[in-house]
């Protein structure tokens, strides 16, 4: 598929798809935005009005079986990813799925292996975006030995205020339709793997502030998504990981990354666009430029049309990592709710 035209369909269009895949994919050289499918019809038909999308279905099974569209991206909820991306699959579609990936190992690995059914198919996650400016620097730096034998990793992840009791249940608190996903953790964890490898072994604490929240019918439904998150895990490497995920840490600091080895420390500052570091010897942390050249940023929607020409592969983000970050999310959720260590299954 070098040459003609790719034809795109969206199953969800919700704002991030509407934010991103669909203004980036139609930037695309060559690539023209077929139809839509959203929760219903008349959304479907109010985002293809909008953004000039001409076909809209009712029901997105009709959308991934249409013969003539080349990729599907899905900008649905995880509780339906696995389905969406099997059935795109088995009708011959390209496939970008939003993250997180799945609501559980089970259904992120039954993706992965519809996947490698379709080895001639493009999978791609949408990557989690927070670092991506600095992550080809960081992982220089690493490579390079700045920070010698990495023994400890901090993250910080705020999203903190103070709890409202009276706010009605979000979808990311609700786990019929988030899965096992908590917060940003995935997110930063696809990132800790990025520079250093998964996890071996996870520790975890959870924290429900308010255990029950009326949800869009009014209708009171129990929490089991935590909103506070404390995690010891062992790295591949050896290193000792310590990372803190919370939407309760009202005033507290703005997130951020540490990575202290046996020779400097990096940081990550909190807009995640800068580093800065330190080696033996210094007295503090200075920034470190990020060469323009390594300072790579989004560019989701030009690697999966790259990919599907033939152009690139895809590496942000694998369905592969992808899994791993769900074996990491489960085991967290073991390790909370047996009060132990859990091994992190391994791919």
């Amino acid at each position: 598929m070098t040459d003609r035209t790719i034809r795109v369909g969206f199953v969800g269009a919700g704002a991030n798809t509407r934010r991103y895949h669909i203004p980036k994919l139609r930037a695309q050289p060559g690539v023209e935005l077929v139809a839509v499918a959203n929760r219903t019809k008349a959304s479907g038909d109010r985002v293809a009005l909008e953004l000039g999308i001409p076909r809209v279905y009712a029901d997105w099974r009709e959308l991934v079986r249409a013969p003539d569209l080349d990729a599907i991206c899905i900008g649905t909820w995880p509780n339906t990813h696995s389905e969406i991306t099997r059935a795109a699959l088995e009708h011959g579609k390209h496939v970008l799925c939003e993250a997180r990936m799945a609501m559980d190992v089970v259904e992120a690995r039954s993706m992965l292996e519809a996947a490698r059914r379709a080895p001639h198919l493009v999978t791609q996650l949408v990557p989690a975006p927070n670092t991506l400016e600095v992550d080809t620097a960081l992982q220089a730096l690493l490579a390079d030995g700045y920070a010698g034998e990495v023994l400890a990793v901090e993250i910080q992840a705020n999203q903190g205020r103070f709890v409202d009791v009276e706010e009605p249940l979000h979808w990311r608190q609700d786990a019929t339709l988030s899965g096992l996903n908590v917060m940003t953790m995935g997110i930063w964890y696809e990132a800790l793997m990025r520079w250093l490898g998964p996890a071996r072994r996870v520790t975890a604490m959870t924290k429900i502030s308010v255990p029950r929240r009326k949800d869009a019918t009014g209708a009171w439904q129990d929490v089991r998504v935590p909103d506070h998150v404390e995690i010891l895990a062992t790295l591949g490497r050896g290193a000792v990981a310590h990372m803190r995920f919370s939407t309760v840490t009202a005033l507290a600091s703005p997130s951020n990354v540490y990575i202290f080895g046996t020779e400097g420390t990096l940081r990550i500052e909190p807009d995640a666009k800068r580093l800065s570091g330190g080696r033996r010897g210094d007295t503090a942390l200075r920034e470190i430029p990020v060469p323009a050249g390594q300072r790579i940023g989004w560019r989701v929607e030009e690697e999966f049309v790259n990919a599907i020409r033939g152009h690139e592969k895809i590496s942000r983000t694998t369905f592969e990592d992808g899994v791993r970050y769900m074996e990491f999310t489960e085991a967290v959720w073991k390790s909370a709710a047996d009060g132990r260590t859990v091994d992190v299954a391994e791919l």
